[in-house]
């Protein structure tokens, strides 16, 4: 069951799990207010799952997904919304090229830094998998391991088509009206988003330069039929990362694997966290 949640301070309407009720709090980071939820309270400086939405996500848009995997984990999970998106700070102005770097490298640590995250496993969606190699690579802040649903390492023709279809869509169909249900702003979060995928100066965007420096162990989780990426993207990583890689392919699946496959992806997940606590790697970017 899903129920609406209205927000006091933007008046966006939240689309939020009647199973798990969470208490919404903010954060500054970068400069910008950010909502946040904890799936649990933490204890004694566990490890904490964070979790990277997709390019037109938010923390709600996650559902009972980061409740579940907290649970099966034994690990408490945070969940935010990026700048623009959700109930944070409304997105003023165009997105720059490097948004995805300056929120690996600059919004991230100081999110970790204000709630003292000094200990993760960071859980990514499509952009967020972006964000999770970036500041994995970058950062110079200790990661135990990384999850990668539908990442995005360089811009592939079939990821543009998409994006020009979901131009169309938001022009001819209801796509503006849903998209409006979970953001503040959901033309301005529309609109960041798709017009810097759409600007050919992006066109050559690529985050290849830091999968070397990528140690900590990564579980990479794609569907054979996303829409937004293939095979490639999960191929690179495999191949460049520094770190052991494992691969989790789909068929039948699209660009949300937890949300077409939801407890096959819970199983696996859980499977490779519980795996992978072991003490926890701190990158360095090589000279």
């Amino acid at each position: 069951m899903l129920v609406r949640q209205q927000t006091a301070r933007s008046g966006a309407v939240l689309i939020v799990s009647a199973r798990f009720q969470p208490v919404v709090q903010h954060v500054i980071a970068a400069g910008h207010r950010l909502e946040y939820f904890w799936t649990r309270e933490r204890r004694n400086h566990e490890p904490v799952l964070i979790f990277l939405h997709e390019g037109l996500g938010s923390a709600a848009l996650w559902r009972d997904f980061p409740a579940q995997l907290a649970r099966a984990t034994g690990l408490p999970g945070l969940v935010y919304s990026r700048y623009g998106h959700g109930a944070s700070d409304v997105l003023a102005g165009d997105r720059a090229v490097t948004y995805m770097h300056d929120e690996a490298l600059v919004s991230l640590p100081e999110l970790r830094s204000e709630l003292a995250l000094d200990d993760v496993i960071l859980v990514g969606h499509s952009d967020g998998a972006s964000i999770a190699l970036i500041h994995a690579a970058a950062a110079d802040l200790p990661v135990r391991s990384v999850i990668l649903e539908a990442p995005h390492v360089v811009v592939e023709d079939l990821t543009i088509a998409s994006i020009e279809n979901a131009a169309k869509a938001y022009k001819n169909s209801s796509l503006a009206e849903r998209i409006a249900r979970h953001h503040a702003d959901g033309a301005k979060t529309f609109s960041g988003w798709n017009r810097i995928w759409l600007d050919p100066a992006f066109r050559s965007w690529s985050i290849d330069e830091y999968l070397p420096n990528v140690r900590c162990p990564a579980l990479v989780v794609q569907g054979t039929d996303d829409e937004y990426g293939t095979l490639l993207q999960v191929d690179r990583i495999k191949r460049r990362c520094s770190g052991p890689v494992e691969t989790f392919v789909l068929s039948d699946c699209r660009h949300a694997p937890h949300r077409d496959r939801p407890e096959t992806v819970l199983r696996r997940m859980t499977e490779f966290i519980g795996q992978n606590l072991q003490p926890v790697v701190r990158t360095e970017v090589s000279a």
